[in-house]
């Protein structure tokens, strides 16, 4: 048994240590805000927070999470960051199809709190890995730089 703190609640799970992370939170867990997208670390869909850090759950086995603190695209309706990206997303109209918004705003949730006044380079270099195939790039800089010039006043 594998002991997981999931947004601040505990969880235990019967999995092998192997398994993806990403399949005990949608497979076991029911948890569907966390998507998979390639399987391979390289399209950022699957982010979550590992102990703050934006990880890729689809690469991450569930070993490696044990007795850490995990957060989900759910928690970010709880986090101060996440709250203001996610208004950010609607009143930028981020969004198209919508399938890589929860690891994009997982990424620049983790981005944000290690770095309150990112430089236009380190918002390209924390959302590199995060693909989205609808191309709203421009957009999703323009809501995280929002985010961070709300911080300027707050």
């Amino acid at each position: 048994m594998t002991m997981l703190t999931i947004n601040g609640k505990p969880h235990e799970v019967d999995v092998p240590d192997d398994m993806p992370l990403l399949w005990v939170l949608r497979d076991v867990l029911k948890m569907s805000g966390t998507k998979f997208g390639c399987g391979l670390a390289q399209c950022g869909a699957c982010t979550v927070h590992l102990e703050g850090q934006a990880v890729r759950s689809c690469s991450t086995p569930v070993s490696m999470a044990a007795g850490k603190n995990i957060q989900t695209i759910e928690a970010m309706a709880e986090d101060d960051i996440g709250q203001r990206l996610q208004q950010a997303w609607l009143e930028l109209g981020v969004a198209q199809c919508g399938y890589c918004q929860g690891g994009q705003i997982m990424s620049a949730t983790a981005l944000l709190k290690s770095n309150p006044q990112p430089t236009d380079a380190e918002i390209e270099q924390a959302m590199e890995g995060n693909i989205c195939r609808c191309g709203t790039y421009n957009r999703i800089r323009d809501a995280i730089r929002s985010v961070v010039k709300q911080g300027e006043t707050a």
